[in-house]
């Protein structure tokens, strides 16, 4: 052995750390769902939390298909119906958010307008009527015309798949769709941020005073809106923010969206903006005033922000009911109004309105230029690859790396027996277990899909070692010796768990981070069998150099392919094969 290999492979010896490499990989053990206690996490600068909230709008833009945002999104308005009621004006219209989707929804506005109002959104939550539903414990209706009455723009629109809105049903989606990320949560924050555009271009609307408020599936829309667009200006998501349910429902849920983060996080993403947490003893915010909220304002403190949040506790079931609208009025009236003191914040009980004065298509058909479920999916599919083909390296990377939830690691522990090394993301309870065989620098780190012992009898490799090359070849998630039983049953797993895939590719970037920073000098990269796919995606997001050595066997691309040989959510709306080719470099794809 070389003095420079015996020198490499002294330190490998010295670093030996025990206490920090876990005994199972947590990734096995712990997959957490909706139903999940999430444990508050410590952020102690504003730094930090800043770091924190950028990498989460990410993360929810990746999740529903939107990273990036398009740069240009004109926005159709189609009124269909006025109507007088209740002591104000009701304009029922139709929104293109898409080309050829439709969304329906209602402005409520004062009888007498001058100047520019304030507006308040209010997306519907999971009854059965949408936003058409009035009852005493939760009325759209009933809140919208009291907000007019109060002097604001009111405006509330469907849900996918919830009256006017039919061209998609409330629930879809399926592998192909996940590969691209079209999913009833990312469509329905895509129509809240066009329901921002249309509110805010209004000529009666000040957009300097947008705020937003929903309950229960209406409230994640709310925080979702607020974490992801600065425009809204003041919140109040109502009975929904907590630590231990988090939805549950397709349009609240999304592959990616929840990896590693909570409701709320997100939620506490609008500070320092000021926001209202209401909540009930009667649902699964009946911990807010000792849990949630005190986290929260922690994170107002930050900013120096801690009396711009609040918190509404009140006896009863889930709701949106008069006691909690009349707190939500109070709220509004302060952030928003010019003369608060002036404006009568009582919730009035209201006639009840007529659905034809309501509802859309009550009026009218759909436009002839409205297209198929089908049609709207390879609109998408059209529509990201042409965004992808316009994207710089950093971004077109930022996109991929999102997609596999991959991250270039800090600390990384070791543990070294005999000629097994175990490596470990220091916080993130993982191991990457694999047989090191010490040499000549730079290393060599093989994967193989067989695992490392298979890979160590191929011809190649065994030519390598006795060549005298540091070799080291790990055993991916779930392959050779890290096979063990993962419950991949709970419900919703991908929305908060990575694919076997997407942990593959994150070994072998910890494996790449700890040989780079052993040895220095661009590390070679060999992918053998379906390995081969793996390290591409790895050299891709990869942010040092790496010499790839693969051999994609025929792969070229297609969504069939990803399902069976790379199944990542996500992937495909990322830029899938032609992006990784395009990053990567080296030696791809040579088959």
């Amino acid at each position: 052995m070389t003095p420079v290999a015996r020198g490499f492979a002294a330190a490998f010896l010295a670093a030996v750390v025990w206490a920090q490499v876990p005994p199972e990989d947590l990734r096995n053990t712990y997959t957490p769902d909706p139903n999940t206690r999430f444990t508050m996490p410590h952020y102690g600068t504003r730094r930090a939390w800043g770091e924190r909230r950028n990498h989460l709008r990410r993360q929810i833009l990746s999740a529903a298909g939107l990273l990036p945002l398009p740069d240009d999104r004109p926005l159709r308005s189609h009124l269909v119906w006025r109507s007088q009621s209740n002591g104000v004006r009701i304009e029922t219209l139709l929104l293109e958010t898409l080309p050829g989707y439709f969304v329906g929804g209602n402005v409520y506005l004062p009888v007498k307008l001058s100047g520019r109002a304030p507006a308040v959104l209010s997306p519907h939550g999971h009854w059965k009527r949408g936003r058409l539903e009035h009852q005493a414990s939760y009325s759209v209706p009933a809140l919208c015309v009291n907000l007019a009455r109060q002097g604001y723009v009111a405006f509330t629109w469907d849900m996918v798949g919830y009256n006017d809105t039919r061209q998609t049903p409330h629930d879809f989606g399926g592998w192909r769709e996940q590969l691209w990320s079209f999913n009833p949560m990312g469509l329905q924050l895509w129509n809240s941020i066009c329901a921002l555009d249309y509110i805010e271009s209004r000529r009666d609307v000040d957009p300097r005073r947008i705020a937003v408020t929903g309950a229960s599936g209406g409230g994640t829309q709310t925080f979702l809106l607020a974490a992801v667009d600065d425009r809204v200006r003041a919140s109040a998501p109502v009975n929904m923010i907590s630590a231990h349910m988090q939805g549950g429902d397709p349009c609240e849920e999304a592959p990616n969206l929840r990896r590693g983060a909570f409701n709320v996080e997100f939620a506490a993403m609008m500070a320092p903006r000021p926001m209202l947490m209401v909540s009930c003893t009667g649902d699964w915010t009946r911990e807010t005033p000792d849990v949630e909220f005190p986290w929260v304002r922690a994170i107002y403190e930050l900013y120096g922000a801690a009396g711009q949040v609040a918190n509404r506790h009140f006896d009863g079931g889930h709701n949106y009911d008069r006691r909690s609208r009349e707190a939500v009025y109070a709220f509004l009236a302060q952030q928003l109004l010019r003369n608060p003191a002036a404006v009568d914040l009582t919730d009035h009980a209201i006639e009840p309105l007529n659905d034809d004065d309501l509802l859309a298509l009550r009026h009218t058909r759909l436009p002839s230029r409205a297209l198929s479920y089908e049609a709207l999916f390879e609109n998408w599919r059209k529509t990201a690859r042409a965004q992808n083909a316009k994207l710089r390296t950093r971004e077109l990377r930022e996109s991929l790396r999102y997609a596999l939830g991959a991250e270039w690691p800090g600390e990384i522990d070791m543990l070294v027996s005999e000629r097994r090394l175990v490596l470990s993301r220091r916080g993130r309870g993982d191991r990457v277990s694999g047989i090191w065989i010490p040499g000549r620098t730079p290393p060599a780190l093989v994967v193989d899909s067989d695992g490392a012992d298979a890979a160590r009898l191929k011809p190649a490799v065994a030519e390598m070692i006795g060549r005298g090359r540091f070799v080291y070849l790990i055993d991916a998630f779930q392959t050779g010796s890290a096979v063990a039983r993962r419950n991949r049953s709970s419900s919703y797993f991908l929305s908060y768990n990575q694919t076997d895939d997407a942990h593959r590719v994150q070994d072998i970037l910890t494996a790449l981070a700890f040989l780079k920073r052993q040895a220095g000098g661009t590390p070679e990269l060999v992918g053998l069998n379906q390995a081969a796919i793996w390290c591409l995606f790895a050299a891709a997001v990869a942010p040092v150099s790496v010499d790839l050595s693969i051999d994609l066997n025929g792969f070229s691309g297609s969504d069939e392919e990803f399902r069976d040989r790379f199944f990542v959510p996500g992937i495909q709306r990322a830029g899938g094969l032609s992006a990784a080719l395009k990053l990567a470099g080296g030696r791809a794809g040579a088959d």
